[in-house]
């Protein structure tokens, strides 16, 4: 916790990039039944019976110093598909970048080892030392913003029913778009932490 942190509160600094990475699903969902339409009065209307259409994952990147984001929707969430979001991360979106401190939940996809499985050793070996790697902590995916930017996708364009990857992407691209490049404002410290969460140290006596 305290490493991640620490990384919040560096400076900015254009060459050393501090990048957030989270992943959610989105079931696919597809109408039985024509909605009906809203008219003065009354809003639109759905029936409750659906059908399943598979999943989607989607990654996203953010960094909280600049605001500037990336998302994908892949069809799985394999450590393939994050092996080649990865690679998309360094070589577009930070190509001029001598390190990407990247933070990311501690799952067992989310290592550096999904470059060798992906790539070829030469290939895998130059994107590994393109990202300096900090894990949020067991129970804390709170400390990544990432997750904060995932809440706020799927709160203003998900919570409706998408039958296709296609048109989630669609939808997902046209928000992004719109979307404003805001900056995050980190307030919580190391000093917080050991105060307001001393519960969670070791008691040395």
């Amino acid at each position: 916790m305290e490493d991640v942190l620490e990384v919040y509160h560096r400076p900015y600094d254009p060459a050393r990039p501090q990048v957030c990475l989270d992943e959610t699903s989105k079931q696919l969902l597809a109408h039985v039944k024509e909605r009906i339409p809203a008219r003065a009065g009354q809003s639109a209307r759905e029936d409750d019976v659906y059908k399943r259409c598979g999943t989607a994952n989607i990654f996203a990147a953010v960094e909280p110093l600049t605001g500037r984001s990336l998302v994908e929707v892949t069809e799985h969430r394999s450590s393939l598909d994050l092996a080649q979001f990865l690679r998309r991360l360094s070589d577009e979106q930070y190509p001029t970048a001598t390190k990407i401190v990247l933070v990311m939940d501690n799952l067992s996809t989310h290592s550096l080892a999904c470059l060798y499985e992906a790539f070829t050793p030469v290939e895998a070996y130059r994107l590994a030392h393109r990202f300096e790697v900090h894990h949020t902590p067991k129970h804390g995916s709170w400390l990544n913003v990432a997750e904060i930017f995932l809440s706020i996708l799927s709160a203003q364009c998900l919570d409706q029913r998408v039958d296709s990857i296609k048109l989630l992407r669609s939808i997902i691209s046209k928000w992004h778009s719109k979307r404003p490049e805001k900056k995050v404002h980190w307030h919580f410290t190391t000093t917080d932490a050991r105060i307001k969460l001393r519960r969670l140290y070791p008691s040395i006596q």
